[in-house]
């Protein structure tokens, strides 16, 4: 799963026994060496499908991470990309990857929690790449409405998501056992780690979603390719706010 550039087990380990922000703040370095970063087919099928929704003028990317997001944003946006983010060691290193192009949008990076957003009608697109598994359903409706509260009308908050794993899918086992060590873990161990990857139903997500004040529309990501039924294997979500 990982490249000789990237963490040691004793690194994950202690990354697992901290905090979500002190464990990647110790993860930053060589995060992009891990298969926790976006794939870049992905930021690409991603980019493409919103092609189609623009132009846009200021794109935010929530949960920036160490900024491969953004970088996809660039070429979508005509003004400014703003990276938001709580890890200070994140931060630093998209600080350090992503550079905007001459002429291009500035690029900004911002500290804060994606959950108390210090903007207010200030993007018409808002992105995010693989970061929900760190909010709980409950935090979920604050969440958006803090993602709509940045948009201005008619702006775009636009997510992928994957299609469930079937009971018969080594992936599916793979992750429910996770998820199963992770509530464990949070258990018996103070400071808890959020991360869980079967809790971001479809479903459930665009309900909160509506309730959140948004439409929303599902996009194919044919790059994936679609299911023995039909159905795609990716989606991208377009929550529009109304």
């Amino acid at each position: 799963m990982f490249t000789s550039q990237g963490p040691t087990l004793r690194e994950l380990a202690a990354q697992a026994l901290s905090s979500i922000e002190d464990g990647y703040d110790l993860l930053a370095p060589k995060f992009d060496h891990t298969p926790f970063r976006t794939p870049d087919r992905m930021l690409r099928a991603v980019g493409d499908t919103l092609r189609d929704l623009g132009p846009f003028d200021a794109g935010l990317d929530v949960c920036c991470g160490t900024g491969a997001g953004v970088g996809a944003l660039l070429p979508l946006c005509r003004e400014r990309v703003t990276g938001v983010d709580f890890s200070t060691g994140m931060l630093a290193e998209a600080r350090a990857s992503v550079t905007g192009r001459v002429g291009g949008p500035a690029v900004e990076w911002v500290r804060a929690d994606a959950r108390d957003l210090p903007f207010s009608g200030a993007f018409d697109l808002a992105v995010s790449f693989g970061a929900f598994g760190h909010f709980l359903p409950a935090e979920r409706p604050r969440l958006f409405a803090e993602v709509g509260r940045a948009l201005r009308p008619g702006g775009v908050f636009a997510f992928p998501i994957g299609a469930p794993q079937p009971l018969t899918s080594p992936l599916y086992w793979a992750l429910l056992g996770f998820d199963g060590v992770m509530r464990a873990r949070n258990l018996l161990w103070r400071p808890p780690f959020v991360m869980y990857y079967r809790t971001f139903p479809l479903r459930d997500v665009r309900e909160d979603l509506v309730r959140a004040g948004f439409t929303v529309r599902l996009r194919p990501l044919e790059e994936f390719g679609r299911r023995a039924d039909g159905s795609p294997h990716w989606c991208l979500v377009e929550a529009r706010k109304t």
